[in-house]
């Protein structure tokens, strides 16, 4: 017995549809549910779009402020460095040579009301023998007072004393010098001041 040969057919038969036939209310549903997905993914890319966008923002401003701080600090140590022997030659050379300069002009502004409170009572100016002659020849000038200079070696080139009766004037513009000159040191040195002080 002999079978016989199948053969698969190729006719062009009816066509298979793929279209999905649904009412109006379902088409219009499908439709917004479709809308409403794109858009939250729309939104949330654009969130996250944003977030790492103000992250990268964030990032840029802080290293731009860090930079701008590292430039501001380099600037004023700059300065500092470059004023540091201006002032400290100021303090070490000008600054004692005006004191000397000023000793005797404050001299005679300090006696003047000394000198009215105790009209007859004799002046007694204790001072450096290096700074008599300054102050001698400026009191000389402006002064008729009852004086008496009296040197005194273990007083510095700036330092007088002055006793009428029972009241006593101090002129100390060594110590004067010597605050500015450490006030200076300390500004430029703080590492030092804060050794010397604790």
């Amino acid at each position: 017995m002999s079978k016989g040969l199948k053969l698969e057919i190729f006719e062009a038969g009816e066509p298979a549809s793929d279209t999905v036939l649904m009412e109006a209310t379902e088409l219009e549903e499908a439709r917004l549910a479709a809308f409403e997905s794109g858009y939250s993914a729309g939104w949330e890319d654009a969130v996250a779009a944003q977030k790492g966008e103000q992250l990268t923002i964030g990032a840029d401003l802080a290293r731009n402020l860090q930079a701008l701080s590292f430039t501001f600090h380099e600037a004023r140590t700059h300065v500092l460095r470059s004023l540091q022997p201006l002032l400290t030659g100021m303090v070490e050379k000008i600054l004692p040579d005006l004191a000397k300069m000023m000793l005797a002009p404050l001299v005679a502004e300090t006696m003047r009301p000394l000198a009215e409170q105790l009209s007859n009572t004799p002046i007694t100016v204790e001072i450096n023998p290096a700074a008599r002659p300054a102050v001698q020849s400026l009191l000389a000038e402006q002064t008729s007072l009852p004086l008496r200079l009296v040197d005194e070696p273990t007083l510095g080139e700036g330092q007088v004393y002055m006793n009428a009766g029972d009241v006593t004037q101090h002129i100390d513009l060594d110590t004067a010098v010597a605050e500015i000159r450490a006030a200076v040191n300390g500004f430029f040195n703080p590492q030092k001041e804060n050794r010397l002080h604790g």
